[in-house]
Order: C-alpha cells, then structure tokens, then sequence
C-alpha cells in the first residue's frame, strides 16, 4: 500500500516563481510605484507582499496556496482591502494584473 505524501512543513515560492514575481517587482520600483517587499512561509501558504513604503500595509499579496492547485489554481493576487483580484495555475497570468495596473495615459 502507498503512503500518503505527507504535507511539507512550510510553503515557499521556487526559484522559477521568485524569478518572475521579482522581474515584475524590479519593474515597478524602477516605475517608483513600489519601494519594499516581504516574503513570509506559512504551513499552508507562502506570501510575497509588495509596500509602497515599509511601515504601511502592503499594497498587494501575492499568494501560493498548493491545497488550491486542483481547484481555482494555487496563485492569487490579493489586493490591500483583501478582494481577491486574479486567481489561476499559471504565475505568469496571475501577475498579468498588476502589470495592467501599472498603466498610466501620458499628456
């Protein structure tokens, strides 16, 4: 009979997933948009959150939860007043929404 796989003791983002949450993140404070950010591991999630200065709530969350893969996706972006804003399997796509934010009508 097989083991059940048993649940790691803390959640982190993978190299790959830092790797594109940080390009879109160098882009934004070269934008002057955000200026700090802080990475917490959790046993059931792990959180990459994005300040605009360091002593505020954070702007956005950007979340891994793998108990959600098989269901709405296991990334969301989460936004400061805590409305869920994109929700999938696939990194890239959920951080498409801030990039869209980002966009400003120039005179």
């Amino acid at each position: 009979m097989n083991a059940p796989i048993p649940f790691p003791e803390q959640v982190h983002f993978d190299r790959t997933e830092l790797g594109l949450i940080l390009s879109l993140y160098g882009r934004m404070v070269a934008q002057g948009e955000w200026r700090d950010y802080g990475i917490s591991a959790m046993r059931d999630l792990a959180v990459f959150a994005v300040f605009r200065r360091t002593a505020e709530t954070p702007l956005y969350r950007i979340e891994k939860r793998p108990a959600l893969r098989h269901r709405q996706g296991m990334y969301a972006v989460v936004g400061m007043d805590g409305q869920t804003l994109r929700r999938g399997a696939d990194l890239a796509q959920v951080l498409r929404v801030l990039e869209k934010k980002s966009l400003r009508v120039i005179d």
